[in-house]
């Protein structure tokens, strides 16, 4: 190979890096409104990272690392031009379930984020492999409802779980009835702080107001400045507040997190779950702000940059990052044209550890617990279940179903147990799929659900029975049942027609069903006859050698055919089913 050709290919694939494209088409307008929103987001990004990284179980300033390695990572990697990626509170109490019981009461801190870091770097291998077998369709293995129920339930444990912090005491407990039970002994017991319980109760309705009628303030930011000041103030050190303290000065160092091999096992299990959540999240918000710009969603690229942020995070010293729905709002209203934004507010928190590590020494730790509340208040989606409710009683009882398996089991099994219920409502719709008996309504095409229109009217000797789902062995005895049940009616039919366009699939276990059923009902002098059978689901038919049995003239391209040749067999007559007058086409084919 030539020197040219070579230059050729490493230009190539340079291109096909996301960061680099984005560098070749950066236009010189972006500059000045991508600086600022750089400047905006850096309000937002400093309190939340501190916050979430002690939701996490780690310390505050594994926050801000992560925060600066993930934004810079994704900047390269990452196929979205302003989506903005962080510590994440849907995160942090996965992250907190995994990490915290793998460090002993009272353990070396460093332990706890060289775990977390560990962490990151599972979630990184997980994220960099599913881009690379194009798994982005795993993103939906938990549905809607399941997600709304595991969000609500992570809701509740988070608000629960800073309660305490909050009030400026501490409870240790493994559960949320044990954080809810010993944060009321806590505060029986006097434990609360009163300039504590002011400074995070403060903070709440700080945000909560200005989020309300001033969205356009930077209400986190708003309420840590006063923190600060009134700390400074009022000295709330002196009066029982616990204060962050000096954060570590200057850049993270690069770091392979060391950890023991009986680490692995449970690190692996927290790292699918987050892997699962993070993925879900990110497709999400993707596509909402793709919408937004006009850009196409790269599901697998989208795992591969968040793979690279995380795996960034994970080697010096962070902890797994998502990507945030609200951030990237904040990012969008401030005018970000280009990851130019993430890359800005990086470079502004690598400055303040360099030059004003203290600058945060006096922030309280209940405004920190306020800020993780006010962004735990936004996961729960109490509008989304009470739509559940009135909409689809099943879709209620999943959400219902995944929220208690958080609340009690935990936010790791309650992950497990979201995935297995999203999963069984999938085989219980194929179990026991929608099907009815179809009739002539006048002045309606077609056949239609006599359930609906109960005074449809039907032919003797002739059932029309639809089926809406693919025949496969989960479902194939639930389809013989009601077939033989039809067959027994009196008077008895002579055709069963199966209107069978929802029928997307035969497997092997349904042609044996099939095949017997069908042999059953011809001794019996009935014949199963199919209409509207798609042309691959015939050819398998065929395949299985069920037109040994299944007579081949049995097979009717639409539904008024077969209604067609049974009139022209029995010379047969509408009947009505209900008490109404048999209705009588008036145009049309026979049939139709």
């Amino acid at each position: 190979m030539t020197t040219r050709q070579e230059d050729r290919g490493l230009r190539r694939r340079l291109r096909a890096v996301p960061g680099v494209r984005a560098v070749s088409s950066y236009r010189r307008e972006w500059l000045v409104k991508d600086l600022v929103a750089g400047v905006v987001l850096t309000t937002l990004l400093v309190p939340q990272g501190m916050a979430y990284a002690e939701l996490a179980g780690l310390p505050a300033i594994t926050g801000l690392y992560t925060t600066i390695l993930c934004l810079l990572a994704y900047a390269v990697f990452g196929p979205s031009r302003i989506l903005v990626l962080g510590p994440d509170s849907s995160l942090g109490p996965m992250i907190a379930a995994t990490v915290v019981p793998l460090v002993a009461a009272g353990g070396d801190p460093g332990r706890a984020v060289a775990l977390g870091s560990m962490l990151a770097v599972m979630v990184a291998a997980i994220m960099i492999l599913a881009s690379v077998a194009k798994l982005g369709f795993i993103a939906d293995l938990i549905s809607k409802p399941t997600m709304i129920g595991y969000m609500n339930g992570l809701a509740l444990t988070i608000l629960i779980g800073q309660l305490p912090k909050l009030l400026g005491f501490k409870v240790e407990a493994d559960s949320l009835i044990g954080e809810a039970t010993g944060f009321v002994e806590g505060l029986a017991a006097g434990e609360a702080v009163p300039a504590a319980a002011a400074v995070g109760c403060g903070g709440i309705a700080l945000i909560l107001l200005l989020q309300r009628f001033l969205p356009k303030v930077p209400a986190v930011l708003v309420m840590v400045v006063l923190a600060i000041a009134a700390t400074t103030v009022l000295d709330l050190g002196a009066h029982g507040v616990g204060l962050v303290g000096k954060l570590p000065e200057g850049f993270p160092p690069f770091t392979v997190p060391h950890i023991r091999l009986s680490d692995l096992g449970p690190l692996l299990v927290g790292a699918v779950g987050i892997a699962l959540v993070s993925l879900a999240d990110t497709i999400s918000n993707a596509s909402a702000f793709a919408a937004r710009t006009g850009q196409e969603v790269r599901g697998n690229q989208e795992m591969a940059g968040v793979g690279a942020a995380n795996l960034a995070a994970g080697l010096f010293q962070g902890f797994p990052v998502s990507t945030s729905g609200s951030r990237t709002a904040v990012a969008e209203r401030a005018g970000a044209k280009s990851q130019l934004t993430g890359v800005v507010g990086a470079l502004l928190i690598v400055l303040m550890l360099v030059l004003a590590p203290g600058l945060f020494r006096n922030l309280p730790q209940p405004a920190l617990a306020a800020v993780v509340i006010t962004a735990s208040l936004s996961l729960a989606d109490i509008p989304g279940t009470v739509r559940l409710w009135r909409q689809r009683r099943a879709d209620f009882l999943l959400c219902v179903a995944a929220f208690l398996g958080v609340a009690l089991l935990g936010v790791l099994p309650g992950i497990a147990v979201a995935v297995a219920l999203s999963v069984l409502d999938v085989f219980r719709r194929v179990w026991w799929p929608y099907d009815t008996v179809l009739g002539r309504v006048r002045g309606l095409e077609g056949y239609h659900d006599i359930r609906s229109y109960p005074q449809a009217a039907q032919l003797p000797g002739l059932v029309i029975y639809r089926f809406d789902a693919p025949l496969v062995f989960a479902n194939a005895k639930t389809f013989r049942d009601e077939v033989r049940r039809l067959a027994a009616a009196d008077p008895k039919p002579s055709w069963i027609v199966v209107a069978a366009e929802p029928m997307t699939d035969v497997d092997t276990t349904a042609a044996d069903v099939l095949e017997d059923l069908d042999e059953a009902l011809n001794a019996d002098d009935v014949h199963l006859v199919f209409a509207e059978l798609k042309d691959p689901v015939r050819r398998k038919i065929e395949r299985y050698g069920l037109t040994r049995t299944i007579d081949p003239a049995h097979f009717f391209p639409t539904v008024e055919a077969a209604v067609a040749a049974f009139r022209r067999r029995t010379g047969a007559q509408w009947t009505p089913h209900g008490p109404a007058e048999p209705p009588e086409p008036s145009t049309g084919e026979e049939g139709a």
